[in-house]
C-alpha cells in the first residue's frame, strides 16, 4: 500500500477554495451570476487539478493551464479597474501558482509538499 498522504497537494487545494469561495461571495454581494459561474467552473478545475497532482506528482498540466486563464483573465480585470479585491488577489495567488507550478515543471521543486 502506498501512503499518499504526504503527496497532497494542499497549497492547490487551499487555492482552489479561495477561487470557489471567491465567486460565491460575488454572488452573494454583487448578485453576480458570472463571479457565481466563474468560481465554480475554475474552483473545480483547480480541485481536480490538485487531486490530479496528489495522484501523480508529474500531473500538472490542467493546474498550471488554469492558473495561467485565471491570471490572465483576472489581471485584465485588476488592470481595468485597479481595484486588488479581488482581480488583484486573484491575479496574486494565481502567478504565485504558476510559479510554483512552473518550478515543479523544470524540477527546480521536489515533487512533494510544493
Amino acid at each position: 500500500m502506498i501512503d499518499r498522504r504526504h503527496n497532497n497537494d494542499i497549497i492547490g487545494y487551499a487555492y482552489a477554495l479561495t477561487v470557489t469561495v471567491g465567486g460565491a461571495i460575488g454572488y452573494l454581494k454583487a448578485g453576480s451570476l458570472p463571479s457565481l459561474g466563474a468560481g465554480i467552473v475554475f474552483g473545480t478545475a483547480l480541485c481536480y487539478g490538485a487531486y490530479q497532482l496528489s495522484e501523480n506528482p508529474k500531473n500538472y498540466q490542467l493546474s498550471l493551464g488554469t492558473s495561467i486563464l485565471l491570471g490572465a483573465f483576472m489581471g485584465a480585470r485588476f488592470y481595468n479597474s485597479g481595484k486588488f479585491m479581488p482581480a488583484g488577489l486573484i491575479t496574486t495567488l494565481s502567478l504565485l501558482n504558476v510559479g510554483r507550478l512552473g518550478a515543479r515543471a523544470m524540477g527546480w521543486l521536489p515533487d512533494s509538499r510544493f
